[in-house]
């Protein structure tokens, strides 16, 4: 079976599969079920089957997932067994977060390679490791690199200009921190990062 022909919500589940199981391997368990992963993630155990099997056969019937393949696997089906470079765009106070606190990217095997931003006043200037690069060199920079990842962390009246850059210059992939919805060809692949989304979902459930 073609693994790229699966469903985005079964894809969308995978990484949290595999957060849940390296947490598993860092306490040094070896082997969990479908029944203990579904207790810790909220879903049911026939779901968690049902999505892995889309993929292959990973566990026995009784004796469960060895926790170490089955990391290994979904990292294998995620194309997570090496290192992506991406760049980020924007060295505002949300840049600058993401560069200075935020610890999640590199241990996952995402490294940020350059960090760009267009205010004259912050090029040239250091951010954490870096020196914050002219934008206008975002295309040179992309094509001479093959960079497929990019991260937007630019104002919403920003986002389209520099999302259309990125897609032009070649970048696949770009994971949007400004809040608003971009418009790109369909196999540009887009996540968003708008916290305000995830609280007004949530506040549905709250009632009044």
């Amino acid at each position: 079976m073609d693994t790229k022909d699966a469903p985005y919500t079964i894809v969308s589940r995978l990484p949290i599969y595999l957060r849940a199981l390296t947490f598993m391997a860092q306490k040094g368990q070896e082997i969990t079920s479908s029944q203990e992963l579904g207790r810790k993630l909220g879903l049911s155990p026939a779901q968690i089957r049902k999505d892995l099997s889309h993929f292959g056969e990973f566990g026995k019937q009784g004796t469960g997932y060895e926790i170490e393949h089955l990391q290994q696997q979904l990292k294998r089906i995620l194309n997570a067994t090496g290192k992506w470079q991406m760049i980020l765009i924007g060295a505002g106070d949300l840049g600058r977060a993401i560069v200075l606190h935020y610890g999640g990217f590199e241990e996952r095997g995402f490294n940020i390679a350059a960090v760009f931003d267009r205010d004259p006043h912050k090029i040239g200037q250091k951010l954490g490791q870096f020196e914050i690069l002219d934008s206008q060199l975002i295309p040179q920079y992309v094509r001479k690199t093959g960079i497929k990842i990019a991260i937007i962390a630019v104002p919403a009246s920003e986002a389209h200009n520099v999302a259309e850059n990125l897609i032009e210059a070649g970048v696949k992939a770009i994971l949007n921190y400004a809040p608003i919805t971009l418009s790109v060809p369909p196999e540009i692949q887009v996540q968003y990062m708008d916290p305000v989304i995830y609280l007004q979902r949530m506040t549905y459930y709250l009632g009044t």
